[in-house]
């Protein structure tokens, strides 16, 4: 996948959350739950195009694991609108998967470059 395809990638991530914010109930706790959910999913995207003007390696890294977190974050506030009660677990599995998938991605990006960094052995 190149930088393009995830940036699209990680802008429908963004775009289903807001639909899905858009549907909760009307209430206090879903509504900061909401918030929360609409917020780390933005800041994947967005936080990936950052990342992708990166200055050096390390700054890619770095950038890179903020990413990850915005989008570890996302998986926990689905996780709580299920065990609240709030959204069936049924209607998020698909969000969940896709979000999972960004997480492994952005994983193996790190790890990659972190190999490519070290220094290697003399011989």
């Amino acid at each position: 996948m190149n930088e393009q395809e995830f940036k699209d990638r990680t802008k429908k991530l963004a775009l289903r959350v807001i639909r899905l914010v858009g549907k909760l109930p009307n209430n206090y706790i879903a509504e900061v739950i909401g918030k929360q959910l609409l917020r780390s999913a933005t800041s994947v995207g967005a936080n990936y195009r950052a990342a992708c003007r990166g200055k050096s390696t390390a700054d890619l890294i770095a950038k890179l694991g903020i990413v990850l977190e915005e989008a570890d974050e996302c998986l926990y506030w689905m996780e709580i609108l299920i065990e609240a009660e709030l959204v069936a677990a049924e209607k998020l599995k698909s969000l969940m998967s896709e979000t999972n998938e960004i997480v492994a991605m952005i994983v193996a990006s790190i790890k990659t470059l972190r190999t490519k960094t070290k220094p290697q052995p003399k011989i």
